[in-house]
C-alpha cells in the first residue's frame, strides 16, 4: 500500500527541513532466513543418492543418464545438452559447462551451480528454488518466467540476461553483474541487489517491494511503472535512471540525478532555501517597501502555517512508521506461511505421498486469504485479519504434518 506524502499547495516551496523520510529500519523488513548454500546442504539428497559423473563429457551427442537427480556433475561438459524438463534437483554442477544448453522447465531446486557457465543457455521456466549460483555465468541467457526464489546469485555474471516475469523473491544478487539485463515484470520482493551492476537494466513493471539496492549502479536503468514500496536506494547511483509512473519511489540517500521522477516521490533534499530566495529576488528587483512589507506579512503567515503543518506531518509520520512496522511483520508472517507450504509440498513430492486433501486445501485457502487481506489492508485495523488467516493456515499445516508423521510411523 502506498502512503502518499502530503502536498502543500502554496506559492512558497516547503522547506526541506520539515520533510523527513521514514528511517530505513522502518521501511525495510527483516532479512528472511536461509542462504541458498545452507538450504542446499539441507536439501533432499543424501550421499548414497549421488551418481558420480564428475568431469564427464556429454557433448557431441553423448547419451545422458536417465536419472540426474542428485547427480554429481562437477566440471562436467554439457554444452548444448538437451536437458528440458529434466529433474536435476539437488544436483552438483559446480564449474560445469552448460553453454547454449536447453534447460527449459528443468528442475534445479537446491542444486549447486557455483561457477557454472550457462552463457546463452535457454532457462525458460527453469525451477531453481534455493539453488546456489554464486559466481555462475549467465551472459545472454534466456530465463523468462524462471523461478529463483531464495536462490543465491551472489557475484553471478548476468549481463544482458533476459529474466522477464522471473521470480527472484528474496534472492541474493549482491555484487551481481546485470548490466543491460531485461528484468521486466519480475517478482523481486525483498531481493538483495546490494552493490550490483545494473546500468541500463530494464525493470519495467517489476515488483521490487522492500528490495535492497544499496550502493548499486543504476545509471540509465529503467523503472517504468515499477512497484517500489520500501525499496532501499541508499548509496545507489541513479544518474539518468528513469522512474516513469513508478509507484512509491523513495530515493533518500541515492546519488545522481534521476529522470522522470513522479511528483509524489521522496527525493534527497535540494540545496538552497526557497523562502530566502524569494526575499533575495524581491530585493534585487528593487520592489517598493510596501511590496516588501506584504512579502514579510505573507512569510509570517506562511511560517505559522508551516509550523502547524510540521507538527501534523511529524504526527502522521509517527503513525505511518507504526503502521509500516506492523505491516512489515504481517508481510513476514504471510511469507513464512508460504515458505512452510512450499517446504511441506516439496517434502510430500520427494516422498511420493499425498496429505489429507481437506486440511491441505484449508492451508492453501488460508494462505490466499492472508495475501488478499494484506493487499487491501490500508490501516492497522485491517492487519489482525491477516494474522487470523495465517493462524488458520498454520493449524491446517500442523494437521497435515501430523497425518504424514502417522503414515511414516506405520511404514
Amino acid at each position: 500500500m502506498r502512503i502518499a506524502p502530503l502536498v502543500v499547495g502554496v506559492l512558497f516551496a516547503t522547506p526541506a527541513a520539515l520533510i523527513t523520510a521514514l528511517p530505513a529500519s522502518a521501511a525495510t523488513p527483516a532479512a528472511l532466513p536461509a542462504s541458498a548454500a545452507h538450504a542446499a546442504a539441507a536439501g533432499p539428497c543424501k550421499p548414497r543418492d549421488r551418481v558420480n559423473l564428475r568431469g564427464k563429457d556429454f557433448t557431441h551427442g553423448a547419451t545422458l543418464p536417465e536419472t540426474l537427480r542428485c547427480a554429481d556433475l562437477t566440471k562436467a561438459k554439457l554444452d548444448e545438452a538437451e536437458l528440458g524438463q529434466k529433474d536435476l534437483t539437488g544436483a552438483i554442477l559446480r564449474d560445469a559447462s552448460l553453454k547454449e544448453a536447453d534447460l527449459t522447465q528443468a528442475h534445479l531446486e537446491y542444486a549447486d551451480l557455483r561457477g557454472a557457465d550457462l552463457s546463452h543457455a535457454d532457462l525458460g521456466q527453469l525451477r531453481a528454488k534455493q539453488a546456489d549460483l554464486r559466481g555462475a555465468i549467465l551472459i545472454d541467457a534466456e530465463a523468462g518466467q524462471a523461478e529463483f526464489p531464495h536462490a543465491d546469485l551472489t557475484e553471478a555474471v548476468m549481463t544482458r540476461v533476459v529474466l522477464t516475469q522471473a521470480d527472484l523473491t528474496d534472492a541474493d544478487l549482491k555484487s551481481a553483474d546485470l548490466r543491460g539485463a531485461g528484468l521486466g515484470q519480475i517478482e523481486g520482493r525483498t531481493a538483495d541487489f546490494t552493490g550490483a551492476k545494473l546500468a541500463d537494466a530494464k525493470f519495467s513493471q517489476a515488483h521490487l517491494e522492500y528490495a535492497v539496492l544499496r550502493n548499486a549502479d543504476l545509471e540509465e536503468a529503467e523503472f517504468t511503472q515499477a512497484s517500489l514500496q520500501g525499496a532501499d536506494f541508499t548509496g545507489a547511483s541513479v544518474e539518468a535512471a528513469s522512474f516513469t509512473q513508478a509507484d512509491d519511489v523513495n530515493l533518500t540517500g541515492a546519488r545522481g540525478s534521476a529522470d522522470d521522477v513522479p511528483d509524489d516521490a521522496i527525493t534527497p533534499a535540494g540545496d538552497g532555501n526557497p523562502i530566502t530566495d524569494v526575499f533575495s529576488g524581491a530585493a534585487s528587483d528593487g520592489g517598493t517597501s510596501l511590496a516588501v512589507s506584504l512579502v514579510i506579512v505573507s512569510a509570517v503567515g506562511l511560517g505559522g502555517t508551516l509550523l502547524i503543518w510540521g507538527v501534523t506531518h511529524r504526527r502522521r509520520q509517527r503513525n505511518a512508521a507504526g503502521y509500516a512496522a506492523a505491516r512489515r511483520a504481517a508481510e513476514e508472517d504471510v511469507t513464512r506461511l508460504g515458505e512452510e507450504i512450499d517446504a511441506l509440498d516439496f517434502d510430500m513430492k520427494i516422498n511420493q505421498v499425498t496429505g489429507p486433501s481437506a486440511e491441505w486445501r484449508a492451508a492453501l485457502d488460508a494462505y490466499e486469504a492472508a495475501k488478499q487481506t494484506l493487499l487491501i489492508a490500508q490501516t492497522p485495523q485491517g492487519l489482525p485479519e491477516v494474522a487470523s488467516a495465517v493462524q488458520h493456515g498454520r493449524q491446517a499445516l500442523r494437521a497435515v504434518r501430523s497425518w504424514l508423521s502417522d503414515v511414516r510411523g506405520l511404514g
